[in-house]
Formats: C-alpha cells, sequence, structure tokens
C-alpha cells in the first residue's frame, strides 16, 4: 500500500475514507463554510481542505460517486480528473448537475471518489508512417455498438 501525505488547510476537514475493505476509490468529502446549490447544469469548484503529495509515478483520479450519479445527477465535470504527483495546492472538485432539480452540497457530504494509480510518461517521437492495423483509423463506434 503506497503512503499517501495528506495537509489540512482548516478545521473540520475529513481524510478520504474507503467505505469497504475491497473499495478502489476513497470517498473524498466537502468542505465548505455554508452550504452550496448547484442547479441543472450548473458547474462548481468545491473545497475539500486538504493538499496531498503523491509519491512519485502516481496519480489521484477523481471520479463521480455513482449513487450521487444515479439519484441526484451530480457528476465530476472532467471525469476522470487527474491529480499530479508534484501539484501541492488545495484539492477542489469540479462537479456538474446534469439531473433537473437543484442539488445542495453540505460540508462533510462524500462529493467524488478517489482512485489512486500508477503511471508512465512515454517518451515522444515523430515516425513518418504508422504500422497498419486491423482497426486502421475507424474510431467512435466504428467496431459497433
Amino acid at each position: 500500500m503506497e503512503k499517501i501525505r495528506i495537509n489540512y488547510t482548516g478545521k473540520g476537514v475529513q481524510p478520504p475514507h474507503y467505505q469497504t475493505e475491497g473499495a478502489a476509490g476513497a470517498d473524498v468529502f466537502a468542505r465548505l463554510d455554508e452550504p452550496v446549490t448547484v442547479k441543472p447544469l450548473e458547474r462548481v469548484m468545491i473545497p475539500t481542505g486538504m493538499t496531498m503529495a503523491l509519491p512519485k509515478g502516481f496519480e489521484a483520479q477523481i471520479r463521480p460517486r455513482s449513487g450521487l450519479a444515479w439519484k441526484q445527477g451530480l457528476s465530476v465535470l472532467n471525469s476522470p480528473g487527474t491529480i499530479d504527483c508534484d501539484y501541492r495546492g488545495e484539492i477542489r472538485i469540479l462537479l456538474i448537475n446534469l439531473g433537473e432539480k437543484d442539488v445542495v452540497i453540505s460540508d462533510g457530504d462524500r462529493i467524488a471518489q478517489m482512485v489512486i494509480a500508477p503511471y508512465i510518461q512515454g517518451e515522444f517521437h515523430y515516425a513518418d508512417t504508422l504500422d497498419e492495423t486491423e482497426r486502421g483509423a475507424g474510431g467512435f463506434g466504428s467496431t459497433g455498438v
């Protein structure tokens, strides 16, 4: 298990928390001084009150919580959002209300989930040609429904 160092920017901050032993994503909590109302199709940036340091070679992926998406239409706009290992600012979650009713977010609400994942950086090289594949340039549904 990788050790993730977190720091709190204020009082009352809840650290990410895995709800079950087998959970891949840790719940991330809102840190708000007052509730925020998100109207349909509105996007908001919700603070978490924490900063963190990931080990080199790891990222944190921010994803929607399925229950919020299903029941209220609340989603992470740039899903999955990436937090790089060298970022040291406050973790804020970009949410959008895709539902038909206002959604109220209060301090301490679980607003997203965070998955810690390894990554590798590629080394990019220009090539005059690419190798041929069966798929070729087909995309956006070209392999079927």
